[in-house]
């Protein structure tokens, strides 16, 4: 028998509500794995994946799903509160990702190894400058006169995408991070396969979540 659309829409919904309540479960069961694994403070190193985990995995992802119309934890409180809790999430994120780069460069220096040489030092350097480049033109949603040939809906769409973007190259470097050796040596079999698919998960949420709001705005242009 064949669904209706209301039924369709019912199941959707109900299916964004489960993938949103799993990737808000990933998000911080994943960097409370890492410092399980890591222990911070037995080394200097041990602070890098724990900061990067929860700069990407927790905090960035947070700061999105702020704006689910479904899972927000937030979703109760106006728009204003929500973008003041964005921001201050975003600069949590941003804080934490500079000291776990710090952190990696300095270790390096002290062990005499090279700097970004591999592909997740590449990505995660990229990843962090990016996160830096993001949240300062954020500050063009909150001075939108500043750019006078721009309206805010484009400002916020193109914010948004970029945001994207920047998230998308965040768990890009996780990932990598989970193919090094110090990773691989203590997470082997099907735990790793199931921590590989952690940034995936939310990823594939956070995408929904800033396509639905495309979609949304060109529907309402018409």
């Amino acid at each position: 028998m064949a669904l209706t659309a209301e039924t369709e829409s019912r199941l959707y919904r109900s299916l964004r509500v489960a993938s949103g309540a799993a990737a808000h479960l990933v998000a911080l069961g994943f960097p409370a794995a890492v410092a399980v694994l890591a222990r911070p403070g037995s080394s200097l190193f041990s602070w890098h994946p724990l900061l990067m985990a929860l700069a990407f995995s927790f905090l960035m992802t947070e700061a999105l799903l702020i704006f689910s119309p479904e899972t927000s934890l937030l979703r109760s409180f106006s728009r204003k509160v929500r973008v003041r809790a964005h921001w201050a999430l975003q600069l949590l994120a941003l804080l934490c990702a500079l000291l776990g780069l710090g952190i990696i460069t300095y270790n390096k220096h002290l062990n005499g190894k090279g700097h970004f040489v591999t592909w997740h030092g590449l990505t995660g350097l990229l990843a962090v400058l990016y996160a830096g480049g993001q949240c300062a033109g954020g500050v063009l949603l909150l001075y939108p006169k500043l750019m006078k040939n721009w309206t805010l809906a484009k400002l916020k769409l193109y914010h948004a995408t970029s945001g994207l973007v920047g998230y998308l190259l965040g768990c890009a470097s996780l990932m990598l991070g989970m193919c090094s050796l110090w990773f691989t040596t203590a997470v082997t079999g099907t735990s790793w396969y199931l921590a590989m698919l952690c940034p995936l998960l939310t990823s594939l949420v956070i995408m929904n979540q800033v396509s639905n709001a495309y979609l949304y705005r060109k529907r309402s242009q018409h």
